[in-house]
């Protein structure tokens, strides 16, 4: 893996289509390095570049993620990273928070790299974290991320970016030249849950334990190659439940197993309800949970409704 200084990132000025695959390290907006991917569209050129974000214990090498690009990458051009705390990325998982800087990072670079058009796919963990940043970065933001939600309250994880000077990934921009380099065209969310501290399932219970004590956060370091953050989350982030409203006209679908053992059926539901009109719901029955249940069928399907 190669690493590359930010001034590349400023000075990119290509074609929409960078021929050869690239590896690189991302910097986000609060200073976390970030390993990056981009393979460019399989059977040419094309304006879309589709940006993957794994669940928990996942990263950009992992055999599900590569799957998953694999088939994507014959629709567009596919960027995958490693959200911070898993692989080779620094810093620490912060369980859905802070992640949204990450991919803010990785959407960016895609831009950079020519791409005019950038959608974003997430699984688990990863599909919370692409609603929250297409509410606070999609073209419902009004370009206003980092600061009051709908006149609610701010997300933390945005006001991190903001005070340590924008992202600088892509080029290190500020306040609305920089939410619109980060935005995302079209955004997919499969098995995310709608809520926060949601235990009701024997899997939940146990990833719990695993973030919540230091004996489980020892557990997911040296078990499961993912680096836990110790702190609770202060001020808590926006939840998908509470994202989504604030997505559309972001083209938006929720994809969902009926056997998804972590997170029932009425995660879905509610995060199409509280959508509204702006949303589709795929069901899709004998799924189980996240990339590693997803079909190539299925991955073919969210490729083909990701760069109509």
């Amino acid at each position: 893996m190669t690493s590359a200084p930010e001034d590349r990132f400023r000075r990119a000025s290509v074609p929409l289509v960078t021929p050869g695959e690239l590896r690189v390290i991302l910097r986000t907006g609060d200073g976390v390095p970030i390993e990056a991917l981009y393979e460019p569209f399989a059977q040419g050129p094309g304006g879309t570049a589709i940006v993957v974000a794994h669940g928990f214990t996942g990263a950009v090498d992992r055999p599900a993620v590569r799957r998953a690009a694999g088939v994507f990458a014959q629709r567009a051009a596919v960027v995958t990273f490693s959200f911070r705390g898993h692989g080779r990325s620094g810093g620490r998982s912060t369980v859905g928070d802070k992640e949204v800087l990450d991919l803010a990072a990785a959407v960016e670079w895609a831009r950079s790299l020519g791409h005019s058009r950038v959608v974003t796919v997430g699984f688990s963990m990863g599909g919370s974290v692409v609603l929250r940043h297409a509410a606070l970065y999609g073209a419902g933001s009004g370009g206003s991320a980092g600061g009051e939600l709908a006149g609610a309250r701010t997300d933390g994880a945005l006001k991190d970016a903001a005070g340590a000077g924008g992202a600088r990934a892509g080029g290190a921009r500020t306040g609305g030249a920089r939410a619109d380099a980060a935005r995302t065209d079209a955004v997919v969310a499969v098995s995310s849950p709608a809520r926060w501290y949601y235990r009701g399932t024997a899997p939940m219970r146990r990833l719990h334990w695993v973030v919540t004590r230091p004996l489980g956060r020892a557990v997911g370091r040296f078990g499961l190659r993912t680096r836990i953050h110790t702190q609770d989350w202060d001020p808590v982030p926006l939840s998908p439940v509470e994202a989504v409203p604030m997505i559309a006209p972001t083209p938006l679908l929720i994809v969902h197993g009926d056997r998804d053992p972590y997170f029932p059926l009425d995660h879905p539901r509610m995060l199409a309800a509280a959508a509204g009109a702006g949303a589709e719901l795929w069901v899709e029955p004998g799924m189980g949970h996240a990339e590693n249940a997803a079909a190539d069928e299925l991955l073919a399907r969210v490729g083909e409704w990701l760069v109509d």
